[in-house]
């Protein structure tokens, strides 16, 4: 189907989107790339491998957390749930899995992470790639700037899809607001954590202005702020929204957090305590040292900072520091503000008229997205 097909709708059914967002979202974005694979086919048969890799990325996995938002914002602003502006909605939802993977793929190699959703994260198979076959240089550093591309390359398709998405112009107009203002707030939350890191910042209050840019606005808030204003929501439906996207966008990092920490590894894809060993400043470690000081618990507290950073902590060394911040009151803490921001949330939620429908949506999301287990 040509990309001007995907503009139009034509050769698409009418689905009803409300029974399974995620689903819908990934058969999106499954056309789209096809689409796309193809067109690097014709530059040459190795971009077109390195782009599969890109659509294996964002197909194998992931929740779609920010498709799903947005498209519930479009339904609590007045959106219609069938038909050829629904059609439209979803593309433009979807595009937003396409900066997530270019992020994460940078994200990933930022950190030097080696593992992703359970499998080797891009950098690391390029890397294998380019050793399997006995290249030439090194293979990290291949493995490197293969990464950088393809997360750019994400992003440029992401800007592509929702160009290409069918709106019209007065709802692609007011979708920009969001959709600028997101990409930017992520960045500069990445930009910080890194600054965090450098300058072993450990007060809670930069570990939730982090929390603030990187997971609240680029997670829940725009997107639900993207959709609302394709539909042309009224001020009042925008204000509940980003009231409910900055509570509820908080408290799902803040389960991130204790994930990264306390998760299974089977579950979640990720090693526990890879956050210890890149050395992050959270909310949740930064709660521990803070209890540490105030008690003036010298060996607590000599136990988090030496294992922040420590690229070989090992699991007994995780699990020595899970002791300490269950002991300290920092897990409960931390806990007790994921339950404080719900409330908060759901309590504007009740603020707002808007669709059955996407009040329940967002009731559930509230519950899924800071109440899980991955």
């Amino acid at each position: 189907m040509p990309l001007e097909d995907l503009a139009t709708g034509q050769g698409a059914a009418e689905v009803a989107v409300d029974d399974d967002v995620p689903e819908q979202v990934r058969q999106t974005l499954a056309d789209y790339l096809r689409i796309r694979v193809r067109e690097c086919g014709d530059l040459d048969p190795a971009v077109a491998g390195a782009a599969e890799e890109l659509v294996d990325f964002v197909l194998r996995g992931g929740k779609r957390i920010r498709p799903t938002f947005a498209w519930w914002g479009w339904r609590a602003g007045g959106g219609s749930a069938l038909g050829s502006a629904a059609t439209s909605m979803l593309r433009a939802a979807s595009s937003l899995e396409l900066i997530q993977a270019g992020a994460l793929m940078h994200d990933d190699l930022i950190d030097d992470s080696a593992t992703r959703r359970g499998s080797p994260t891009v950098h690391v198979r390029f890397s294998e790639f380019h050793r399997e076959r006995d290249y030439a240089g090194d293979p990290r550093d291949f493995g490197r700037a293969a990464a950088v591309l393809l997360g750019d390359l994400a992003l440029s398709w992401a800007d592509d899809m929702l160009r290409s998405a069918g709106l019209e112009s007065g709802a692609q107009a007011r979708a920009l607001g969001p959709w600028q203002a997101m990409r930017t707030e992520v960045l500069a939350g990445q930009y910080l954590d890194m600054l965090g890191q450098a300058r072993a910042d450990e007060t809670p209050e930069a570990a939730l202005r982090i929390d603030e840019l990187k997971a609240a606005s680029y997670t829940v808030q725009r997107p639900l702020e993207f959709g609302a204003e394709i539909a042309g929501a009224d001020r009042a439906t925008l204000g509940v929204l980003r009231r409910f996207g900055a509570d509820i966008g908080v408290a799902f990092q803040l389960r991130d957090d204790l994930l990264g920490l306390f998760g299974d590894p089977e579950v979640t894809g990720k090693p526990a305590g890879d956050d210890l060993r890149e050395g992050k400043r959270t909310l949740l470690v930064a709660e521990g040292m803070l209890r540490a000081k105030q008690r003036s618990a010298e060996g607590a507290l000599t136990l988090l900072e030496s294992s922040l950073g420590a690229a070989e902590l090992t699991r007994e060394g995780v699990q020595r520091v899970r002791d300490v911040l269950d002991g300290l009151g920092a897990v409960e803490a931390v806990e007790k503000r994921i339950g404080t921001l719900a409330d908060s949330a759901l309590a504007a939620l009740h603020e707002a008229e808007m669709p059955e429908a996407a009040a329940r949506a967002l009731e559930r999301l509230s519950v899924t997205v800071t109440d899980r287990d991955a």
